[in-house]
């Protein structure tokens, strides 16, 4: 009732001044802006109360739904058993966490564990996102912290749960280095409302509040915000190996119909570098080109094809021009025998089919995924990098712009030599060689790399020209194919 009687009164008031020959025209103008401010204002208050509201039941997933991730899964655990058994905690006099901080890549399930780590613990479980929190006026977002904290407590206890998680998602939006923002002081104002109530200043002793985080720029994150008593737990959630791949691959294949050729003990082993997400696209992918091949089961190809679809992007409708086509194939080919060379049993696929923004490409599947790497494993990457620029440049005669990538993949590995103490300036510190120096290194190691492909390819030129011939007859060559067909050549490239 009070709004439309304050909006008629508003409206004859007007209707009085323009009677009195008053210009109105500035002053609706105003009002209208006063009054969508409000409106939106309230509307938005009202759409967050209502999702959090909405989020306060329990997530469906559990700690057994997420793939890859068995250390970080342990450590939550173990971090969760307080709010699952706090009597024994107490014997002991230990206090209840604060808050968890989970980071790593995007893609890696910090969101899923977050909301497993509510179904663990039987916990209300509201969510939010840092952009939530940031407004261009002063208080409002720490007026929202608030908010959401009171939100949980009342929601945990009209649940009749002793417990309650809090979960912010990029939360380095809210919660950056203060001092950085020179304009106002709203993010210093919303990061402070966060501290106090990590604090516990006010204590609320029926529900126990844990905030949850999750960032892939921990760097950004103001110091306070991680000192002990805040954010207690510092949880990496890293890309999966290859076991945690293969984990992950089970999962989302389980309710796909599988063809019995597929082997996903390949596919993880292929796939060293993928994220959780990017394996559940992978599976995805699969599903949809065996319906469009009308096909009622995925088979290994359209994993493999998935694989590189979400690696590279679609197949291009590109029509490339014969030289053109001689050209890719010799330089993917150049590539496919240098790796074969160093490393052996590396090559997955070479194709001169264009996906993306590559003509085409040379997937390697390492045997194993390496943390470590020697001397010898990085010189060889490097050479694998300059392998398809010279197969070019000694077979056809030049080279062309292809090799952009691969040059600028090569020299992130030499960079990557010297600041690691591998090249043969010793151990450097990167603040104290100069650029000059540093270009000098690098390039001696490109150069060194660059002779010794040189020389394969010119001794084994006709290994090069046959490979690619077989390129542009078939498009695509699994790497079995192309180990069988290197066995042609007087028992293969090992014997050389």
């Amino acid at each position: 009732m009070v709004k439309p009687i304050g909006l008629g009164a508003a409206v004859g008031f007007l209707i009085f001044l323009a009677m009195r020959g008053v210009d109105i025209w500035p002053l609706v103008f105003v009002l209208a802006i006063a009054g969508a401010l409000i409106s939106t204002g309230m509307l938005s208050r009202l759409n967050l109360g209502q999702a959090r509201r909405t989020e306060g039941r329990i997530p469906n997933v559990e700690f057994s739904d997420i793939g890859g991730q068995t250390t970080a899964k342990a450590e939550l655990k173990e971090a969760l058993e307080v709010l699952r058994h706090p009597e024994a905690f107490e014997v002991l006099g230990i206090r209840p966490l604060q808050g968890i901080l989970l980071t790593g890549p995007p893609g890696t399930g910090k969101t899923l564990l977050a909301k497993a780590a509510a179904r663990y613990t039987d916990s209300t479980f509201l969510s939010a996102s840092g952009s939530e929190f940031v407004e261009m006026y002063a208080g409002v977002g720490a007026q929202r912290v608030r908010q959401l904290f009171q939100e949980a407590r009342s929601a945990a206890k009209r649940d009749g749960r002793g417990s309650a998680i809090i979960f912010v998602d990029e939360i380095e939006v809210m919660a950056g280095k203060r001092g950085q923002h020179h304009s106002h002081l709203e993010y210093d104002q919303t990061l402070n409302q966060l501290l106090v109530e990590m604090d516990g200043i006010a204590t609320h002793a029926e529900v126990q509040v844990l905030v949850m985080a999750a960032t892939n720029r921990a760097d950004l994150l103001d110091q306070a915000l991680l000192r002990p008593g805040r954010f207690d737990r510092l949880v990496r959630v890293d890309l999966p190996d290859r076991e945690g791949r293969l984990h992950i691959l089970h999962l989302h294949t389980q309710n796909k119909p599988l063809h019995a050729d597929v082997d996903l003990d390949v596919i993880a082993r292929e796939t060293f570098g993928f994220s959780g997400a990017h394996l559940e696209s992978v599976c995805n992918e699969a599903a949809i080109l065996a319906l469009r091949d009308k096909e009622t089961k995925i088979g290994m190809h359209h994993l493999k094809s998935s694989v590189d679809k979400v690696m590279l992007g679609e197949k291009l409708d590109r029509h490339l021009r014969k030289e053109e086509m001689i050209r890719v194939a010799t330089h993917e080919g150049g590539h496919a025998l240098i790796s074969e060379w160093l490393h052996p049993g590396s090559v997955s696929s070479v194709t001169i089919t264009p996906r993306g923004m590559a003509l085409g490409f040379m997937r390697q599947s390492p045997e194993d995924d390496r943390l470590l790497e020697t001397v010898a494993e990085l010189r060889a990457d490097i050479a694998v990098c300059l392998a398809g620029s010279a197969a070019e440049r000694i077979i056809l005669g030049q080279a062309s712009t292809g090799a952009a990538n691969d040059f600028e993949k090569a020299w992130e590995i030499a960079r990557r030599m010297v600041f690691s103490g591998l090249s043969t300036l010793g151990i450097v510190q990167e603040e104290a060689i100069s650029s000059e120096l540093l270009y000098q290194t690098v390039t001696a190691l490109m150069a060194e790399e660059t002779d010794r492909v040189d020389e394969f390819i010119r001794t084994h030129r006709s290994w090069f020209e046959s490979l690619a011939k077989a390129l542009l007859e078939q498009e695509t060559l699994d790497g079995s194919e192309v180990r069988r067909w290197l066995e042609t050549f007087n028992g293969g490239m090992h014997s050389a």
